[in-house]
């Protein structure tokens, strides 16, 4: 009786690892999308796709495991089927990748805060920086929908918090909705700090958290511009804390005591 050699044994058992690895883990992702407070996805990621890829390499695996008990030579067909699964489901996803966006939430939800920054820059005098909702509201039309889910559905547009007298920008806000904009204006409103609500960079699911990148809040500052100057600062960033101040939310247009 002469077995397959270890070429091909080891060939198949690198196949229905890397199966398992990316597959197991895609199913895993479309499991936790459906339940997770937020997740970092911007559409909810397909259950049936990895599934289905499981399923026929599973198959596969159990030709080849049969075909070894019953002392089945090297060319049996059956200890190809686990390299062919794996090339033809990475084929597909090549070609489904095409129409795919390659930017992670946290790069669309830094471009809303360009954004909406640029807008607000816009916006501001020479001397102070704009904090009427009635006028910030507006903005978030240009932004589209957040790149977060919220236990499996898709958040339809940013909202906005604005806050007054603050001394930096917001690093925590607990009990704020995903895809939230925090306006934080200092006083006499000298500069107004921007975040938003997400996850972190290194996160795929959780709570609501500020977005940040290695555990720095990422955020942008409003500023006045003299007219001597001609561009303003883009970014701004410091080690102050957050601010205590109270907080009035947005939503629809419709201010209301924030929590």
């Amino acid at each position: 009786m002469k077995l397959p050699s270890r070429k091909t044994l080891l060939g198949n058992a690198l196949s229905l690892i890397a199966i398992a690895w990316i597959y197991g883990g895609d199913l895993y992702d479309a499991v936790r999308a459906r339940s997770a407070d937020v997740s970092a996805f911007i559409a909810l990621p397909s259950l049936e796709r990895p599934a289905l890829v499981l399923v026929v390499a599973a198959l596969a695996a159990l030709v080849g495991v049969v075909g070894l008990f019953q002392g089945k030579e090297e060319g049996f067909k059956g200890y190809r089927l686990l390299p062919i699964v794996l090339v033809g489901a990475l084929f597909v996803d090549l070609v489904l990748s095409e129409s795919r966006t390659p930017l992670t939430s946290t790069d669309m939800a830094s471009m809303a805060l360009q954004r909406f920054h640029q807008l607000a820059q816009e916006r501001t005098s020479a001397l102070e920086v704009p904090d009427d909702p009635r006028l910030l509201q507006p903005m978030l039309e240009e932004l589209g929908r957040p790149p977060y889910l919220v236990r499996g559905e898709p958040l339809q547009a940013y909202a906005l918090q604005v806050r007054k007298d603050c001394d930096g920008p917001v690093r925590e806000a607990p009990g704020v909705r995903p895809g939230t904009l925090i306006y934080c204006v200092a006083p006499e409103r000298l500069g107004a700090w921007i975040t938003v609500v997400g996850l972190p960079a290194e996160e795929r699911f959780g709570a609501p958290a500020i977005v940040s990148v290695a555990g720095e809040a990422r955020f942008l500052l409003v500023r006045p511009i003299p007219p001597e100057e001609s561009e303003p600062g883009t970014a701004f960033r410091d080690n102050l804390g957050p601010s205590p101040s109270p907080a009035v939310d947005v939503d629809a247009g419709s201010p209301r005591a924030g929590p």
